[in-house]
């Protein structure tokens, strides 16, 4: 039996963060648990392969119950199973969500996580390409660049929506969030910088840190009201992990919920029905939140990504850093308001210069493109709860994707921005015929369409939120030694992509950990 004073829970986004700074003192012993392999694998850093994860051994590859307001469809969720977690398998769009996001959290109770207290953490991570400003910083661990790939369709796309009226936004991070525009991202030199890259191979020597590799988490050992440690599956033996000081669970926002029932925390009627003792009622699982995404794909004459996997562009891409194989997939994109008023937008678009289909897993045999809505500030509120008693079950996963009306207005109102740029001549000079497009343009055949081919966008979050499971500093509520740090802890899901305000929540928790925030 190992004993640590940190036992960390996942080496995703939030994990590698944490097992980097708490192992900056010497005298703190940190044991960082993940389920996955390393993170060698020539697809994981190739940015325009990440695609090929999907459904491998880095892919939880989980899947939602019917949804109820997708017509019953189950979707698809991949989720990093790998050094790095899902920074590892994601399209490394670097977004911080909107200043309305933190500041509507630090109202609601989450005390110290307003925008003017979260953006030192955003800057803290970062190592900008384009230099310092009051928004940006550099030095971090954390590069964040501009796309190496420069697309031609993603091109086409932000002429497009120019066209249509909508203003260029060069940085999506900076003074205000409407707009259209390139992405930032999470590489560098052209390659994937993961928080694997990022945070923990720069830290894998330290003698204080240990990673427990292939190690399933079972349950938190919970004595005395206290969290004292992890029981972990390695290799078909179950041992326990023990914690001087703190657990630590940075699983993810279906897992870390799926854990702490396991372990008796969570809704008392659950746990009950599976035979597990109840320690703690909390609302555990309630509350899941995502980005419901609907593309409209074209074919084109244009070369796209298809046929990006050439010698020539291999070699570009190691002698340079540059070229198609560094596109990150959604290159492009903006944020909008379904209707008129918003203080902030309601709807993010991504733009691919590639079919992008059947929730990225159809076959791309021609050239095209993507893109479309989600609905950015959702309104439905889904649940992630317990499919068996075994740790080795995948939870069940309900979101309520457009079960409320303004979650369908939203998506309707989307669509017709998203029609309404493709009407543009910038991609009608590039479009030469649809691929999946609605077939007319009612409300009523637009929100069919979103029901038909809308997917996750990948961002869940907010099934331990602050407030409900956890306090403001992510200590679980009436639990000793116990903490939730990922996007799970989320009061709502930011407007954006996810994975910077992941790692800047772990970057924050880092400091109340050590009482230095």
């Amino acid at each position: 039996m190992n004993s640590y004073d940190y036992v960390v829970v996942g080496a995703g986004s939030a994990g590698c963060v944490l097992a980097a700074r708490l192992t900056e003192d010497p005298d703190v012993r940190v044991a960082l648990i993940e389920a996955g392999g390393p993170d060698t694998a020539q697809e994981i850093h190739i940015p325009a392969a990440f695609p090929q994860l999907f459904k491998t051994e880095f892919d939880w590859d989980l899947d939602s119950g019917p949804e109820p307001g997708i017509g019953d469809r189950r979707t698809y969720l991949p989720r990093g199973k790998v050094l790095g977690g899902s920074s590892s398998i994601n399209a490394m769009i670097y977004m911080r969500g909107n200043r309305a996001d933190y500041d509507g959290w630090a109202a609601a109770g989450a005390t110290g996580w307003s925008y003017p207290e979260v953006l030192p953490y955003f800057r803290r991570s970062e190592d900008n390409e384009r230099g310092e400003d009051a928004f940006h910083s550099v030095g971090g661990p954390l590069t964040v660049s501009d796309s190496r790939s420069q697309h031609p369709l993603a091109t086409a796309f932000v002429q497009a929506a120019e066209q249509a009226g909508y203003k260029r936004n060069e940085d999506f991070n900076g003074e205000t969030q409407f707009g259209v525009g390139r992405f930032q991202l999470t590489q560098r030199g052209g390659m994937r910088c993961s928080t694997a890259v990022a945070y923990l191979h720069p830290v894998l020597e330290r003698p204080n840190l240990t990673v427990l590799g292939a190690a399933r988490a079972h349950r938190v050992v919970i004595e005395g009201g206290r969290a004292t440690g992890v029981e972990v599956n390695r290799g078909g033996t179950v041992e326990v992990v023990r914690a001087d000081r703190e657990v630590i669970l940075s699983a993810g926002t279906y897992e870390s919920p799926k854990l702490l029932m396991l372990s008796g925390i969570g809704p008392a009627a659950t746990l009950s029905a599976f035979g597990i003792d109840v320690l703690r009622d909390l609302p555990v699982g309630h509350g899941l939140q995502d980005h419901y995404m609907a593309l409209l794909n074209f074919r084109t004459g244009v070369e796209s990504l298809m046929s990006a996997a050439s010698p020539e562009n291999a070699q570009l891409l190691e002698s340079a850093g540059r070229g198609p194989l560094t596109c990150n997939i959604g290159e492009a994109g903006g944020f909008f308001g379904s209707r008129d008023g918003l203080d902030a937008p309601d709807v993010q678009f991504h733009m691919a210069p590639v079919l992008f289909h059947e929730e990225g897993l159809g076959p791309v045999t021609e050239h095209g493109f993507a893109f479309g809505p989600c609905v950015l500030a959702p309104t439905s509120r889904g649940q992630v709860t317990l499919r068996s008693p075994r740790p080795d079950a995948a939870p069940r996963i309900v979101h309520n994707y457009l079960t409320t009306a303004e979650d369908r207005d939203c998506i309707v109102g989307g669509m017709r921005i998203a029609l309404r740029i493709a009407a543009q001549d910038a991609l009608t000079e590039v479009i030469t015929g649809p691929f999946d497009v609605p077939d007319t343009h009612s409300d009523a055949e637009l929100l069919a369409f979103a029901q038909r081919v809308g997917q996750t966008l990948y961002h869940p979050t907010s099934t331990c939120a602050i407030g409900a499971v956890v306090d403001p500093e992510l200590r679980v509520l009436d639990v000793a030694g116990l903490r939730v740090v990922d996007a799970s802890v989320f009061p709502t899901v930011p407007r954006g992509n996810t994975n910077a305000p992941v790692i800047m929540a772990a970057e924050k928790a880092a400091d109340l950990i050590r009482g230095a925030a």
